[in-house]
């Protein structure tokens, strides 16, 4: 039978400090919950003072946890690193009663989150005291139950973490064949018989998107420039596309293979003849759109200046191949997505059920 239990009864605080100097790499906290290099610059800082983590330890930062709706927190799986003194660590007392891979997972949940920063609105600056934290109770099963659980969700991670290393390869794939075709060894003042200069205008519109009129909660997404907003039910396109944000992140380019809507924030294209969008979509990838801003202060994009991009164009066989070998390319890399996204939605059902 599970049974609530305050985190404070599983852990201890630690404090060891790098009085010796014999550990070097220094390390930070983001606040998703995952440790990085540190960028800090130590120049000149005396790193005695600094704290030493070790595997399956703790760090956590409890200052502002009710602003930023999330307590940055997490358990340390290298062999040692060092920390800003200002990071509280902690460690399990005993692992035969708790382990710190199943308390990583009860830190991970947003319940764990929204509970954190409820207790942290009536601290200093919404920061979380130490006995309000280890006051927080959590589950505790049998250890064999929970590894089992920590089996589970291992599982999906690791599942994860294959297909993201399996898209990365298939995007660098794609990205190498249209360097092969039309990029490497490739001289504009001697094209290949069929090929020539020409413009992004010649061979796409580019239109405006729209503030969306239809009625949310579709099965159509709305694009903005970080990718789909919501879901709607209108497109305003239904063949392939590739979206090009108008201000800020411009390039941030998407290719878009599906009926969609986008806001007036973004630009979409209509293609004027088959088999470019694929194309039209690694050509504007290879553009720093920062270096051709129209001159505002925030980063911006106009129609003349994508219309007068300039191109090369090649045979309508050539654009035939290239999207035939890019289009096996693009299914798997959709099949792994919607494959990862289905993995993420069981690890929230994991990571809920915890609590019941």
């Amino acid at each position: 039978m599970t049974t609530y239990h305050p985190l404070g009864e599983y852990i201890r605080e630690v404090n060891v400090r790098n009085s010796d100097l014999k550990v070097t790499k220094l390390v930070g906290l983001t606040i998703d919950k995952a440790f990085i290099p540190s960028v800090a610059n130590v120049i000149g800082t005396d790193l005695s003072n600094y704290k030493v983590i070790r595997s399956e330890q703790f760090a956590c930062s409890l200052m502002q946890v009710s602003r930023d709706g999330k307590m940055p927190i997490a358990m340390f799986e290298g062999n040692e690193a060092i920390m800003s003194p200002a990071y509280p660590m902690f460690e399990i007392i005993d692992k035969t009663k708790l382990l710190p891979q199943y308390l990583m997972m009860w830190f991970s949940r947003s319940e764990f989150d929204r509970e954190a920063s409820y207790y942290a609105v009536g601290g200093v600056r919404g920061s979380l005291t130490w006995d309000d934290f280890c006051n927080m109770r959590l589950p505790v099963p049998p250890i064999a139950r929970q590894h089992e659980i920590v089996a589970e969700y291992a599982t999906l991670t690791n599942r994860i973490r294959l297909n993201e290393q399996m898209i990365a390869k298939l995007e660098e794939t794609a990205q190498a064949l249209y360097r092969k075709m039309f990029v490497e060894g490739i001289d504009k003042e001697n094209l290949p018989e069929g090929w020539r200069m020409g413009t992004l205008g010649e061979v796409c519109e580019i239109k405006y998107g729209k503030a969306h009129e239809g009625i949310p909660n579709g099965l159509i997404p709305i694009y903005g420039s970080g990718g789909i907003m919501r879901h709607g039910n209108k497109s305003i396109c239904t063949e392939e596309s590739v979206l090009i944000p108008r201000k800020g992140s411009l390039n941030n380019i998407m290719y878009i293979n599906e009926p969609f809507w986008t806001v007036d924030t973004m630009f979409y294209t209509e293609m004027k003849q088959p088999h470019l969008a694929k194309y039209v979509f690694f050509n504007l990838k290879q553009y720093d759109f920062i270096a051709m801003d129209a001159g505002s202060a925030v980063p911006s994009m106009t129609t003349n200046i994508l219309n007068q991009i300039v191109i090369i164009i090649p045979t309508p066989e050539v654009l035939k191949n290239f999207d035939e070998e890019m289009s096996v390319i693009f299914n798997n890399t959709e099949i792994m997505n919607k494959e990862t996204s289905k993995l993420k939605d069981l690890l929230s059902l994991l990571l809920g059920k915890m609590g019941k």
